[in-house]
């Protein structure tokens, strides 16, 4: 019998991995991290799944580096078929888990979805997602109702130089950025 239990929903569920395989025969499985470094996975004990029954909350047992992956236990999961059930779930934890950064750094869940709004006051777009490159990271704003125009704009994520302001109380990034570009 598995000692996981049903649950309800975290209140700010956050994706830090997702199981991919089954790994052996003893219930152990493949990884993949979104954690840098991607051993960060192992840091949260407990994980939540969101399954077609609802949410599980399942705890880590074990967890260790396996060739150029990761491969992980779950308690209550002994066997191949037990972990079947599971693969291809993304792994969650509570965002409030975090750890705790220093004034002016965040994560990047924190910065998706901000609107976007240059120093002259017009609206971008939100930030839909980012991306990392080899010099600094890329804010990919989507067009939303008010925006400027209808485009997607790739903005380096360079804090004083292009993005001026981080507000999370109020939703809004402030950039210096041409909305002609």
């Amino acid at each position: 019998m598995s000692s996981n239990t049903q649950a309800s929903a975290p209140e700010q569920p956050l994706v830090i991995g997702q199981i991919t395989s089954v790994y052996g025969v003893k219930g152990w499985v493949k990884l993949y991290s979104h954690t840098d470094p991607i051993e960060g996975v192992f840091k949260y004990s407990r994980w939540w799944l969101k399954t077609p029954s609802g949410w599980q909350a399942v705890e880590l047992n074990r967890g260790r580096p396996q060739g150029r992956g990761l491969v992980a236990s779950i308690k209550g999961y002994t066997d191949r078929d037990q972990v079947k059930a599971i693969c291809g779930l993304d792994i969650y934890i509570e965002a409030k888990d975090l750890p705790k950064l220093d004034e002016g750094d965040y994560y990047w869940s924190q910065l998706e979805g901000l609107n976007v709004i240059t120093k002259e006051g017009t609206l971008l777009g939100k930030v839909k997602q980012l991306m990392e490159t080899g010099a600094n990271d890329v804010l990919v704003v989507s067009a939303c109702s008010g925006s400027h125009d209808r485009e997607e704009r790739l903005i380096p994520y360079v804090p004083d130089t292009y993005v001026l302001n981080v507000d999370l109380e109020q939703g809004n990034m402030l950039v210096d950025w041409d909305p002609n570009f």
